[in-house]
Formats: C-alpha cells, sequence, structure tokens
C-alpha cells in the first residue's frame, strides 16, 4: 500500500550501481528501511544529498509488512535545514548523534513523542546562533527518558559522583571506575535541568564537555551491549579541539 510519512534520515549506504539503501527513523513506522532505486543518476537530480545525516524527509513509499526492505515513491527535505550543512561544528554533531540514534534506535513501531522530540530539537539546534556547542550533551539525556533509562540527577545537598551502574548521583565515590568525578557530576546535574530554549546560556568548559561526552556515550553502552565503538566519536573531538 502507498504511504505518507515524516522521517529522521540515520545512514544511507550505495546498492548496486545507482540505488541507495536508506534507514530512517518514521513518524508512522518507526525505524525503517529503504530502497530508492536510480538515486545516484543523472535523472534524478541527484537524491542521494537528500540523505544526510539527521536530514529531515517527506515521503512516500509502497509500504508492506512482509517486507524487510520498503521502497520509495517520491521523497523531498521538508524542512530544509538553513546552517547545519554549512556549519562545520553543527554538522559534526548531527553526525555523530545520528550514528547514536542508527545503534539505539531498533523499534519497527511508531512513537510519536520521540519523533516530535528529535523532530523539534534538531529544527531548533538549526536555528541556534551562539553556545549550540552542548546539543548533542542535551539530546544524549534527554533521549533516555524516551528509551527508559534516564539517570537520577537529581542534586540533592551533598556533592556527590554520578554511578553509571546505578544510573543516579551517590553520596561516596564508587568502589569501580564506572562513574562521573565530581566536577562534571555538578555539570551532569545542571545539564538534566536545561530547556532547549536556554540551551544556548548554558556554559561548561571544553575539557568537561570532552568528559561527559565519553562518559555518556559509556552510559549508553551499559544499555546497549551491542553499541560498540562510536567512529564518528574522535572526528566529533577533533572538530571542536
Amino acid at each position: 500500500m502507498l504511504a505518507a510519512t515524516e522521517g529522521i534520515v540515520l545512514h544511507s549506504i550505495k546498492y548496486g550501481e545507482n540505488s541507495l539503501i536508506v534507514t530512517v527513523y518514521t513518524r508512522k513506522f518507526g525505524r525503517q528501511s529503504y530502497i530508492l532505486n536510480a538515486a545516484r543518476s543523472k535523472k534524478s537530480k541527484n537524491k542521494s544529498g537528500i540523505f544526510q545525516p539527521l536530514f529531515l524527509v517527506d515521503l512516500v513509499t509502497y509500504q508492506k509488512q512482509s517486507r524487510e526492505i520498503q521502497r520509495i515513491k517520491e521523497v523531498k527535505n521538508t524542512p530544509v535545514y538553513q546552517d547545519i550543512p554549512f556549519n562545520m561544528l553543527k554538522t559534526a554533531q548531527v553526525i555523530f548523534l545520528a550514528e547514536m540514534l542508527g545503534k539505539t534506535l531498533h523499534e519497527e513501531e511508531s512513537s510519536e513523542a520521540m519523533f516530535d522530540f528529535l523532530q523539534n530539537s534538531l529544527l531548533y539546534f538549526d536555528l541556534m546562533t551562539e553556545n549550540s556547542s552542548n546539543f548533542h550533551l542535551f539530546l544524549l539525556l534527554k533521549l533516555t527518558s524516551f528509551l527508559g533509562f534516564m539517570p537520577d540527577v537529581q542534586y540533592n545537598s551533598f556533592e556527590g559522583w554520578f554511578d553509571l551502574k546505578k544510573g543516579k548521583i551517590v553520596p561516596f565515590e564508587p568502589p569501580h571506575p564506572f562513574f562521573m568525578h565530581k566536577e562534571a557530576t555538578a555539570s551532569f546535574a545542571g545539564l538534566a535541568q536545561q530547556s532547549l530554549t536556554g540551551l544556548s546560556s548554558w556554559r561548561i568548559p571544553g575539557r568537561i564537555r570532552d568528559y561527559l561526552l565519553d562518559k555518556m556515550v559509556e552510559y549508553y553502552q551499559f544499555h546497549f551491549q551491542n553499541l560498540g565503538e562510536i567512529k564518528s566519536l574522535k572526528v566529533l573531538k577533533e572538530v571542536f579541539s
């Protein structure tokens, strides 16, 4: 049957001489794989450019439950980003986030609340004109509430350590290496209190940003054992350095 849905591009690979296999997180169907024939031919007007990491798309597809790979009939970028494709710092962040989302969003069922969160966050990120360098941390932290492992980071009266195993701030340094030191824990608790619209006014040192990034990936690895190496992590750090 023909179906129309909004989507967020997670990944695309070349298939054959001029086609693409595209992984998209959709509003109606959750995570889906699609084939787009002749995507890289001259007649296609280079539709492969539509499928960049975390680009927003409107799709019309031939949808059939028994198929693992669905077929795209029509596709267009909607809305079109104004800044992300031309801003190196933002591009590095979306490439990293696309890899993380590609390894964590596995469900082939819709979650409109999560889709709305991702779509609205990306659109706001595109419009941010200053201090957008913590967006990837914000999105990874807030996404945990949809994935089912939101950390307990209510900063109590004590100065504590965030225990990655327990998923909460504890009053004593854990006897294992899977925790955040006290300065990073305070920043992590501060990040948890931020809204998307207030993110531009929240600032942390670069060394704390790098440390939090490593620890947040580590936290995800506790919940997704097959997460493996995040190849774009090194590139993201190099761009910020």
